[in-house]
């Protein structure tokens, strides 16, 4: 059965850092494209982050500079380091988790086969 939880969401003043976890079984983890994504009311689900299985990693320019995301495939775990954050950065955040590559672009969540069920991070101003 796979399971995938994610945690360290919270309330943060803007220009904060915030740094989240997900860890995901049931899935042979180190073979699969790992993205987080957000949506905030009203707004499509966008992705984020996102980093492959030979750890390649793409960013929407939205968080370029201030958001880094790494796993540790030996602890089945994914982590965003959120940095300089922003008011527009509230939203819930979710880790979603596909085989082989990954899969961007418009309506890319479309395409992941496992989802958290997500963790909420609001930037204050």
């Amino acid at each position: 059965q796979v399971q995938v939880v994610e945690s360290g969401g919270g309330l943060v003043q803007a220009g904060g850092s915030l740094r989240l976890s997900c860890a995901a079984s049931g899935i042979t983890y180190f073979s699969y494209c790992m993205v987080w994504f957000r949506q905030s009311p009203g707004k499509e689900r966008e992705g984020v982050a996102f980093i492959d299985s030979y750890g390649s990693i793409t960013y929407a320019d939205s968080v370029k500079g201030r958001f880094t995301i790494s796993r540790d495939n030996a602890k089945n775990t994914l982590y965003l380091q959120m940095s300089s954050l922003k008011p527009e950065d509230t939203a819930m955040y979710y880790c979603a988790a596909k085989p082989y590559g990954c899969s961007s672009g418009s309506n890319a969540w479309r395409f992941y086969n496992f989802w958290g069920q997500g963790t909420q991070v609001t930037v204050s101003s």
